[in-house]
């Protein structure tokens, strides 16, 4: 397990540094000025220039980086050029919307389409092709499409659910709870099938194979045949669910902007618009902190699984 965790740093490290730097250099060729954003389009030249020393955007691009990264070694992720708030709190009253909508809805999608998968793989026949077609409908629609028609169906048409909106948990679970439920559907609506699919191929490949004959032969009930088909099956189940829960990363901000949630996303596309370097690092450090991550956990999961992984 050490060399799992030695190998996870060796990468985590150079992968967020990497994602930082592409970042940045980015987010400097988009069109705009800071300074004239935050001053007005009439503000005098002068003045602009000013404020533009002020917040050090005359300095060369490296620079700018090293003192950022400087900073964050220091636990300082600097202040937004717009509101001139620190990242830190800004990212910090977000975090938790971004992080409830991914993890419930990893959660329900896991659920779902592991267990769809091995109903599938025991009872084939229809089951099995309805998966398939099931599989192909979900990659194929869009999510912040799937989402505005959940919204017209059960927020418009028939007000089950609010339409947009959050509400805290420590203020109302119930409200939080409703408030998540129309995102919650989407993700598991366009995930829940792709898993579903990948857990009924490789369960059916496992049980094509020489070992499972021999188990059975040697009298062991199928549950415990089942046990072993589960294990050997269950590396790339979990290297899905994996890359669901990073591709959750990219869908967060469609649906915190379909949706109007107060996460990440949405903070992400604000601060783009802006051009505030500092709070879209922020995020982009954040963000890529959770995906290396999601693949400590996966490695982890491998090695539980795998004694020669361990090994």
């Amino acid at each position: 397990m050490l060399k799992v965790m030695g190998r996870w740093l060796a990468t985590a490290i150079p992968i967020v540094l990497v994602a930082s730097v592409l970042t940045f250099i980015l987010t400097s060729f988009v069109p705009g000025d800071p300074a004239r954003t935050i001053l007005g389009i009439n503000a005098p030249e002068a003045q602009v220039e000013a404020l533009r020393e002020q917040l050090g955007l005359d300095l060369p691009l490296p620079l700018q980086y090293w003192n950022w990264l400087t900073g964050v070694l220091h636990g300082d992720l600097g202040r937004s050029i717009v509101t001139w708030g620190k990242v830190s709190t800004e990212l910090g009253s977000r975090l938790s919307v971004t992080l409830s909508l991914m993890s419930i809805g990893l959660v329900v999608v896991a659920t779902f389409g592991v267990s769809l998968g091995l109903l599938s793989a025991i009872k084939g026949g229809v089951f099995g092709k309805v998966v398939d077609v099931l599989s192909l409908v979900g990659l194929a629609v869009p999510g912040f499409w799937l989402g505005l028609v959940l919204v017209a169906a059960f927020a418009v048409a028939i007000p089950i659910f609010p339409a947009t909106g959050y509400i805290r948990f420590s203020d109302s679970p119930s409200g939080w709870a409703m408030s998540l439920a129309l995102p919650i559907i989407t993700l598991a609506l366009t995930g829940t099938a792709g898993l579903a699919k990948q857990t009924r191929t490789s369960v059916m490949d496992e049980l094509g194979k020489d070992y499972v004959r021999m188990l059975r032969a040697r009298g062991l009930s199928e549950r415990r045949v089942f046990l072993h088909v589960i294990r050997n099956a269950g590396a790339p189940i979990i290297t899905v669910i994996g890359l669901l829960f990073i591709g959750l990363v990219s869908g967060a901000v469609l649906l915190e902007t379909v949706f109007v949630l107060p996460g990440l996303g949405s903070l992400t596309v604000s601060a783009i618009k802006s051009h505030d370097i500092p709070l879209i690092l922020g995020v982009t450090l954040v963000l890529s902190i959770v995906v290396v991550t999601v693949n400590l956990v996966v490695e982890i999961c491998y090695a539980l699984l795998n004694p020669r992984v361990r090994a």
